[in-house]
């Protein structure tokens, strides 16, 4: 996940609070001081970072279900709590992230684990991460992957570029999942939200539907196509209001 200062542990990364909002440990005191102001602007957020991390699982096991058995994530943070080699064992799974002390993390989370690998790049530099060795040893894209861009994309200003790069190098049967922050809820606080990011040192870009929706363009949307992160193909009723996800979900496919 990119986020809020790329290097240095004295400032609050986003991938290490997304990873405090999880109940990771791999987070440092400025992560949960942001953490715990974003909590105290917008309380939903904790529920949300949850409600996402189960989107993640569902949108992997329903890959598996269509035959995928390989991973690219992007902007991943840190590789634990849940995450998608754990959800597809055996798969072969490439994290990138362009905060070094996450992969510093993922690498230790991953020391085990044969098939995923952790890469420091930006997703925004689709040729560093496509030559990179991990994506060139464990990803063969002469056949269908499972590209994804969760919870990262509304931290990139304009994201379609690397979207369109990603997407054209997907064999037919391929599929990008994204999740995506949004206003559309219209949270009474969703300037002090924007202010707090500032502070840190990062403007969020949270996209409408139709937005999101374009990302996906020239991409089959498979149904329930853009939704709330927990009405994507849920495992049971929401048990909370779908708006307190802030986030749009999707998944596509390559024809």
């Amino acid at each position: 996940m990119s986020g809020l200062s790329e290097m240095d542990p004295e400032r609050p990364h986003q991938a290490r609070v997304y990873d405090y909002l999880l109940g990771g440990a791999c987070n440092f005191e400025p992560d949960r001081i942001f953490a715990e102001k974003f909590l105290a602007a917008m309380p939903h957020v904790g529920i949300a970072a949850r409600l996402n991390r189960h989107f993640l699982q569902r949108a992997v096991r329903y890959c598996l279900d269509q035959g995928i058995h390989q991973f690219l994530d992007l902007g991943s943070g840190i590789p634990t709590v849940g995450n998608v080699h754990e959800t597809a064992p055996g798969a072969h799974v490439v994290y990138v992230d362009k905060d070094p002390i996450a992969v510093a993390c993922g690498d230790v989370e991953l020391r085990d684990v044969p098939t995923a690998e952790t890469v420091h790049a930006d997703l925004c530099d689709p040729d560093a991460v496509l030559g990179s060795a991990a994506v060139r040893n464990l990803i063969d894209f002469t056949k269908p992957v499972a590209v994804l861009m969760v919870a990262v994309l509304h931290y990139i200003p304009d994201p379609h570029p690397a979207i369109t790069r990603y997407v054209a190098e997907m064999a037919p049967g391929s599929f990008l999942v994204l999740s995506h922050g949004t206003g559309d809820g219209n949270p009474d606080n969703g300037e002090d939200v924007v202010r707090l990011h500032e502070g840190a040192g990062v403007l969020p870009s949270p996209r409408t539907h139709a937005e999101v929706t374009a990302l996906c363009a020239d991409l089959h949307l498979v149904p329930p196509g853009v939704v709330w992160t927990p009405l994507w193909r849920p495992d049971s009723a929401p048990i909370t209001n779908p708006t307190d996800a802030m986030s749009y979900a999707a998944v596509a496919r390559r024809a």
